[in-house]
C-alpha cells in the first residue's frame, strides 16, 4: 500500500489506517457519520487503507460488498477477518496437510483449505486440531465434536472470544459464549486469534505491508487493548461502544494514543497534550485535579469535546498512575460539552 501524503495530520504518521468495523465504519446496517466521506478522502491522499474485523462468519468478499452499498470504498483485499487469522494461527501450529475440525460456516472452512489443510467432520476422524469460530447456525452437537477432539489432543483455536455482539434489537450472546461452553468441558484454554489477542492485528500487518500502522476502534478492552498487544499506535473514536467515561477509567493496556469525535480525526492535526502534576492543556481547553476533583477552568464547547476529554483522560491517567482516587463520573460530567 502507498504512503499516506496528508503532511500534519494523524494519518501523516502512518503508512497504512488499519479500521475496525461495528462502531466506527458503520452501526448494524447504517454507515456511521462522516466515515464514508473520510475514507474516501484518505485514499484520495494516497492513505493505506484496511479493515479488521473479529467475525469469522463472512468472507472479505462479503464484507466488502457490505462496505460498498454503505457507500465505502473497498475491494476483498482490503478486509481481514479473524477467520484468516485464526487459520493462520492453526497452520503455524501443525503440518501442511494436518486434518481439522471445523466449527464455523464456509467462509472459516475456506481459509483452513487455502492454507493446506484437510478439514474433516468428526472427532473420530483424530483431527490434529479444532478451529471454532462464529455460526449463526451453530447446533449443539458440533459442540459436543470440539469438546471430544480437544480432550482427545487435538490443537484448538478459537476465532475471537467476544462474550456478545451487537445487533438492531439489542445485544445478543456473541462467539465467546460457544467457546466458553466447550472449555467448560476439556478444561483447556484455546489459542484465540481475534482481538484483543494479537494474531489478527498481526495478520492485518501481514497482508496490508504495513510498517507504521494505525488501529482505529471503539472499544478499550478490544480495540486499543489489541493494538497495544499488537504493538501499534491507536485511535479511539467516539462513534461506538465506548465514551469518555470508560476513556477516563481506562488501564494502563487499554489507554490509546489518539482520541477523535469520528474518523474526520484522521485528516485533523494532532491533538497535542501540554500535561503537568495537576493540570493539562488541550487546545483552548484546561483541566485540573482540584481537592480530588477534575475541574474544567471554562464550560466546554462542543467544538472543544476532543480537547477536552484528551486533556482529562491524560490527567485522569497519571493521578491513577500515582495512586490517587477520584469520582471518575464527575470527571465525566465536567467536561461533557454544554451548548
Amino acid at each position: 500500500m502507498s504512503q499516506i501524503a496528508v503532511a500534519g495530520t494523524l494519518a501523516s504518521r502512518h503508512d497504512v489506517v488499519l479500521l475496525d468495523l461495528d462502531g466506527v465504519v458503520y452501526l448494524g446496517r447504517s454507515p456511521v457519520p462522516h466515515a464514508a466521506d473520510s475514507l474516501h478522502r484518505l485514499r484520495n491522499q494516497g492513505a493505506g487503507v484496511g479493515f479488521v474485523t473479529n467475525n469469522a462468519a463472512r468472507t472479505p468478499e462479503e464484507v466488502a460488498a457490505h462496505l460498498v452499498e454503505l457507500g465505502v470504498e473497498a475491494a476483498p483485499e482490503d478486509v481481514i477477518t479473524s477467520a484468516q487469522a485464526g487459520a493462520r494461527l492453526l497452520a503455524d501450529q501443525l503440518p501442511e496437510g494436518s486434518t481439522v475440525l471445523v466449527l464455523g460456516t464456509a467462509a472459516l472452512h475456506r481459509e483452513v483449505e487455502a492454507l493446506g489443510l484437510r478439514v474433516v467432520d468428526s472427532a473420530d476422524d483424530a483431527p490434529a486440531g479444532v478451529i471454532q469460530g462464529y455460526d449463526p447456525q451453530l447446533a449443539w452437537p458440533r459442540l459436543n465434536e470440539a469438546a471430544h477432539a480437544v480432550q482427545r489432543g487435538a490443537v484448538w483455536v478459537a476465532t475471537n472470544t467476544d462474550t456478545n455482539r451487537p445487533t438492531d434489537r439489542g445485544l445478543v450472546p456473541g462467539h465467546g459464549t460457544a467457546v466458553a461452553a466447550v472449555r467448560a468441558a476439556v478444561d483447556v484454554d484455546p489459542l484465540v486469534a481475534g482481538k484483543p489477542s494479537p494474531p489478527l492485528l498481526q495478520e492485518a500487518v501481514r497482508r496490508t505491508g504495513a510498517s507504521r500502522p494505525l488501529f482505529v476502534g471503539d472499544r478499550l478492552d478490544t480495540d486499543v487493548a489489541g493494538a497495544r498487544a499488537a504493538g501499534m499506535a491507536s485511535l479511539l473514536v467516539l462513534t461506538g461502544s465506548h465514551g469518555v467515561p470508560q476513556l477516563l477509567a481506562a488501564p494502563p493496556d487499554a489507554r490509546p494514543d489518539h482520541l477523535a469525535a469520528d474518523l474526520r480525526g484522521l485528516l485533523d492535526p494532532v491533538p497535542e497534550v501540554d500535561l503537568g502534576d495537576d493540570v493539562a492543556r488541550c487546545g483552548d481547553a484546561v483541566v485540573r485535579l482540584t481537592g480530588g476533583r477534575l475541574v474544567v477552568d471554562q464550560p466546554v464547547p462542543p467544538e472543544q469535546q476532543v480537547p477536552a476529554a484528551w486533556a482529562a483522560a491524560r490527567l485522569c491517567w497519571l493521578a491513577a498512575d500515582r495512586g490517587e482516587t477520584f469520582d471518575l463520573a464527575d470527571a465525566a460530567e465536567a467536561v461533557r460539552p454544554r451548548g
